[in-house]
């Protein structure tokens, strides 16, 4: 066997590169900002791995690409310089001496080269596009400097070899050296070492962080529950020292605000009862007194002080003795509406169905009468609307009565608060009621606003998150 003979290829023309249009007008900077992951996890997991990854690069460009650029160079000015001797034999030695058979035997032979004279023959003018190829640019940097004749390469069209053609007197030269002699072929397994370990480090990293942030999630997780009024279940510090401090701090914290919760309600409820027994004999003697018009005012003002005392407990009781459960907001709606209905007053409700809640059913309740309460003794339509979005639950609750001024919408939810305009929320009560409404709302991690209603009047608006 004389040579490889590996039929020609047409090689495609080179193909035109376009520049892509970048917009302006984009900072760069706020791109990179919303590309950023939001969380401490993931920002955690990329200050770890972008100087890693920053480091590859450095060590791939400075290590690799030089040693890969030095070793190339020094086989493709090996295989030229055996080309460049081939010519010369074939161009100095007579037919005799070193005829072209020969020649192409002894390049196979000698230097595992298929080396063809073919005479008559031109070089094609179409090259094929390497792209950034440092093979491409080292043999002809030596094709140049060596050989000094036209010449034609191929480095992209056969997997195995190279097509170098050059033009001689009579004709063309072509030889098809080995790729593996051209230029260095195991650079690869460097890289895989190289990534392989970077992604075992990674791994490694990505365990160990994870194990880090795993606490702060549990307290966050811990400290939102103990704010929506709902059970976290068992909580223990864990993680980190300084994480391990946060952890014990708020479960001071917890324990401190349980605990002044817990004092409050019992300095009520002793109260409470305290003022109950004076009240039920100041009803039995009023029950033997008759029926006249001094005893029925103070038949009154014995409702208005048993009203009081409920209001106050209320509020100093808040959170207390009840716990969170699952909520249909549409069925709590509708028992709103029946309770008022009962009590001769028209509330119309709009809600979508399926909304539920973890909430405290009963204390959730009352904020509700509260505020449809003080809807219906300042107005005749009252329309109460559930709706929700993909972060919170919302409870609007609308009147067409005379409203309040823009100036008292915050100032109204001040306990014992109460105005002196036309429209006197919780009239001839304790000013407790907006108090409570938000103190519930609020226990349950949301809040109560107050705008002018599309009806004319107030609107009281009720945000819980999901």
């Amino acid at each position: 066997m004389s040579g490889v003979d590996i039929q020609d290829k047409q090689p495609s023309a080179r193909a035109q590169r376009q520049t892509p249009n970048t917009g302006s007008g984009i900072h760069p900077f706020r791109v990179l900002k919303k590309l950023m992951p939001r969380g401490l996890y993931g920002r955690s997991l990329i200050i770890i791995v972008a100087p890693m990854v920053l480091l590859q690069v450095v060590v791939t460009y400075v290590f690799l690409e030089r040693h890969w650029q030095m070793v190339t160079e020094k086989l493709s000015g090996a295989v030229v310089s055996d080309i460049a001797l081939l010519l010369e034999a074939n161009t100095t030695f007579p037919e005799g001496e070193a005829s072209a058979p020969q020649l192409t035997a002894l390049a196979w032979e000698q230097l595992e080269m298929s080396v063809s004279f073919r005479p008559g023959e031109t070089l094609p003018t179409e090259t094929p596009d390497p792209g950034f190829s440092l093979l491409d640019q080292s043999l002809r940097s030596e094709l140049e400097k060596r050989i000094g004749k036209p010449y034609w390469l191929d480095t992209v069209s056969y997997p195995d070899y190279v097509d170098i053609r050059i033009q001689t007197t009579d004709g063309v030269m072509r030889v098809l050296p080995l790729r593996s002699r051209v230029y260095a072929t195991n650079s690869h397994i460097f890289l895989v070492w190289m990534g392989g370990a970077s992604l075992l480090l990674i791994a490694i990293a990505i365990l160990f962080l994870r194990n880090q942030i795993r606490p702060i999630e549990r307290l966050a997780v811990a400290a939102e529950s103990f704010g929506k009024g709902r059970k976290s279940g068992p909580f223990k510090p864990s993680g980190a020292l300084e994480v391990r401090r946060a952890a014990a701090a708020f479960l001071d914290m917890r324990e401190r605000i349980q605990r002044q919760i817990d004092q409050r309600t019992t300095m009520l409820a002793g109260v409470s009862h305290d003022l109950r027994t004076p009240l039920t004999r100041f009803k039995l003697q009023i029950a033997m007194m008759g029926n006249n018009p001094e005893v029925d005012e103070l038949k009154s003002d014995v409702r208005d002080m048993e009203h009081m005392l409920e209001d106050y407990l209320a509020f100093a009781r808040g959170e207390e003795g009840e716990e969170a459960q699952i909520v249909d907001l549409a069925d709590l709606l509708n028992e709103v509406r029946l309770d008022g209905q009962r009590h001769g007053h028209q509330i119309a409700v709009e809600s979508e169905p399926g909304i539920t809640l973890p909430l405290r059913r009963a204390t959730f309740k009352r904020c509700l009468t509260n505020l449809t309460d003080n809807a219906t003794r300042y107005a005749n339509t009252v329309r109460l609307t559930l709706s929700s979005t993909k972060d919170a639950v919302t409870i609007s609750v609308d009147d067409n009565g005379e409203g309040i001024p823009e100036d008292q919408l915050e100032e109204v939810f001040r306990p014992f608060h109460r105005l002196d305009t036309a429209r006197n929320l919780d009239n001839a009560g304790t000013g407790l009621g907006l108090a409570i409404a938000r103190d519930v709302a609020r226990s349950h991690g949301g809040d109560i606003t107050l705008s002018k209603s599309a009806l004319g009047g107030l609107r009281a608006e009720i945000t819980l998150p999901h």
